[in-house]
């Protein structure tokens, strides 16, 4: 897909976000929409991947750390052809496979069982030194989100990545500034961002995580780093793309009742 493509599917990626969470009654949408234009560039654009085959040895692999922003990760999955779009409606259903947080077990295309914080980047790890081991050219991608680098488990798999040199690994840190009790300066701030992953041996590469001609290019730019891994920290506005949700903390964990819902719609298509 060009540029032109991947900015009208980021649409229909938010317009699943904004389906799933609604007729759940649940969900986080904040986050989910702050990594929409990410995940988006990553499976229509990115990533070596086969949706009939979901379990494809060769592919390359996408773990999301932050696993509560599931809506996001199963509006690509469906709208990339791992199972019917229709589906993003049973979000959080008693009887759905599309549960709160990514299972690897039920949902096709997902690599790996999130939703503990701070848990992601270890396996993604392991995903990554199983790749160099057995010589294969796979990628492996994790998104962090900031909130969640205040867990002390983020910098002890930091320093594998590091010490193993993990050039097939690129995380992503969803830069949004919010988290569930307010801003991440006000909770427990994890700045310079850029500092700390550079201090542990990362390659550090700064966009505005909207911007899809950068999203590419970091990637392109990571592919080609070698013998350490890559961090992208992706400058993002929590709630991106619907306007009564940009920048609200409360927009967190919070579905929207019918007229929001129907509002974020409208805004959505008159993007198309």
């Amino acid at each position: 897909m060009n540029i032109k493509e991947l900015t009208k599917k980021t649409v229909e990626i938010r317009k699943g976000i904004i389906e799933a969470v609604y007729h759940a009654g649940s969900g986080h949408p904040g986050g989910s929409l702050s990594i929409a234009d990410i995940l988006t560039v990553l499976y229509f654009h990115e990533m070596n991947i086969k949706p009939e085959k979901p379990n494809w040895e060769d592919r390359d692999r996408l773990v999301l750390s932050k696993g509560h922003c599931s809506p996001a990760l199963y509006s690509c999955l469906a709208n990339r052809g791992y199972f019917p779009v229709k589906d993003l409606k049973t979000f959080r259903k008693i009887d759905s496979y599309l549960q709160g947080h990514p299972d690897r077990n039920k949902v096709p295309g997902v690599d790996m069982t999130t939703g503990s914080l701070g848990q992601g980047l270890s396996a993604a790890n392991g995903m990554a030194i199983a790749g160099k081991i057995d010589e294969k050219d796979y990628r492996v991608y994790c998104i962090l989100g900031d909130g969640e680098i205040e867990e002390g488990q983020i910098w002890e798999a930091a320093m594998t990545s590091s010490k193993y040199k993990l050039d097939n690994l690129c995380v992503i840190v969803d830069n949004n500034n919010l988290q569930i009790d307010g801003t991440v300066e006000e909770v427990m701030s994890p700045y310079p961002i850029d500092e700390k992953f550079r201090s542990f041996g990362f390659e550090i590469i700064k966009i505005d995580g909207h911007d899809i001609e950068e999203i590419i290019k970091a990637f392109e730019v990571a592919k080609n780093i070698k013998d350490k891994p890559t961090c992208i920290i992706a400058k993002t506005i929590k709630g991106k793309g619907i306007s009564y949700m940009e920048n609200q903390v409360g927009w967190h964990g919070k579905a929207p009742n019918e007229e929001q819902y129907k509002e974020a719609i409208t805004e959505l298509e008159k993007g198309i």
